[in-house]
């Protein structure tokens, strides 16, 4: 054991100084580096897991990356078909990181009922439809299964369920325009097997999902003709790239757009999270690095004694700041070990029985409030702040370098 070391212990489990002048301070330092921890993990972890939450929500619905004939206008309507005979399907090999490939169409219909009507988008899925980013929002029934027989099969919202008064296992009829006007819409019935609700308005009020092979049908398209393709990826945080190079290998009468660049106006919205996490990481680091540069400076002015006794002994001024280091990593590292028990003990708690909520569901796109927990984030926060605390104090430390053994000694 090093002499500063050795001090310092002595110094910290001396009854003295748990009952000195600067206890309360001292404290006051710890529990601001515990509160730093525990506000900036929440602020993490929930924001996060919102962009999460809201980035699953729209791939759900588009895939990460959607290819398309250059010709598609903007409306949400499938009208130029593509032939699924491509090189790319239904196995993208040519790209490292693709999950998964799927061909769908769009098709706006009304649903009418005998006293309301609602405009809806019926999106066709086929046997290659990968149901696992829809399951965890069904909230009744079951997902419609597809295969080579044209099914009746639908799926809504409970956005619909709720506005058409309609149940799970009651006919819903969809009229659907033809392209000569003047002819009456053609109608289409559809058996309800499951009630979505995603918590994503935009696409709650606008999507239904049905088999690909009555817009086919209504289109008058052949049965290998779809209206795009919506291919899925490993890992969302190269998603440009793979868009890039999905562009490569398809032909040039194709075009491929990320779920980014489509939806860029709620990415953009998102990616402000980052900045409001910086802020207040840099804020809670600031309060508690003040609050234990304070701590510390009370620490050396209660101990001036002892630093002259130290000095006149022969003790360096460096190896006193060391003293004085050692007391204050002490209390940083109490401060994040309780800041880490509690926040990480919410957060857990948070994520297993969501007893917190938005009070504006909708503004959020969903009602509890998600957390993300991970390892990586919770060491490196960790660290940092230890680390950009400790080199905080070291500037008040160096207090310890103008003070005059005899003066010291003297001091009362």
């Amino acid at each position: 054991m090093n002499f500063e070391y050795f001090i310092a212990k002595r110094i910290i489990d001396s009854k003295a100084y748990k009952s000195s002048i600067s206890a309360p301070i001292i404290k006051i330092g710890i529990v601001a580096i515990a509160l730093g921890i525990i506000v900036m993990m929440i602020a993490i972890a929930t924001g996060i897991g919102l962009q999460q939450k809201i980035r699953d929500k729209v791939v759900a619905f588009n895939g990460h990356a959607t290819i398309t004939n250059y010709d598609t206008n903007n409306s949400q309507e499938s009208e130029n078909p593509i032939s699924i005979n491509q090189d790319f399907y239904p196995n993208f090999n040519r790209v490292k990181g693709i999950k998964h490939i799927q061909g769908v169409a769009t098709k706006h219909a009304v649903f009418r009922q005998p006293d309301t009507f609602e405009s809806v988008v019926i999106k066709g899925v086929g046997t290659d439809y990968d149901w696992q980013y829809l399951k965890e929002y069904l909230v009744d029934g079951v997902l419609p299964n597809y295969t080579q027989k044209l099914s009746a099969e639908l799926l809504i919202s409970e956005y619909f369920s709720k506005r058409l008064n309609l149940q799970v296992g009651d006919k819903v009829t969809a009229y659907f325009l033809r392209e000569d006007l003047n002819k009456p819409p053609r109608p289409l019935t559809y058996e309800i097997v499951g009630i979505y609700n995603s918590g994503f308005k935009e696409f709650d009020q606008q999507f239904a999902i049905g088999d690909i092979k009555h817009i086919q049908r209504l289109n008058k398209w052949e049965p290998d003709q779809i209206g795009n393709f919506e291919i899925f990826i490993n890992d969302f945080d190269v998603i440009e790239q793979k868009t890039i190079e999905i562009f490569k290998e398809t032909p040039s009468t194709l075009n491929v757009e990320s779920v980014k660049q489509k939806f860029w106006l709620v990415f953009d919205w998102i990616s402000i999270f980052d900045k409001n996490i910086a802020g207040i990481i840099g804020i809670m680091i600031l309060v508690a690095g003040i609050n234990m540069i304070t701590a510390l400076l009370v620490l050396i002015l209660e101990r001036t004694q002892m630093i002259g006794i130290l000095k006149a002994l022969g003790s360096s001024s460096n190896s006193i700041r060391k003293i004085f280091v050692y007391n204050a990593t002490y209390l940083i590292i109490k401060g994040l070990f309780w800041g880490n028990l509690i926040g990480l003990s919410l957060l857990f708690a948070q994520k297993q029985f969501s007893f917190l909520s938005f009070p504006n569901p909708e503004q959020y796109y969903m009602k509890v409030i998600p957390v993300y927990i991970s390892l990586d984030y919770i060491i490196l926060l960790n660290v940092g702040t230890f680390v950009l605390c400790l080199t905080m104090l070291l500037i008040p430390s160096y207090i310890i370098t103008k003070i005059s053994p005899i003066k010291a000694i003297r001091f009362e």
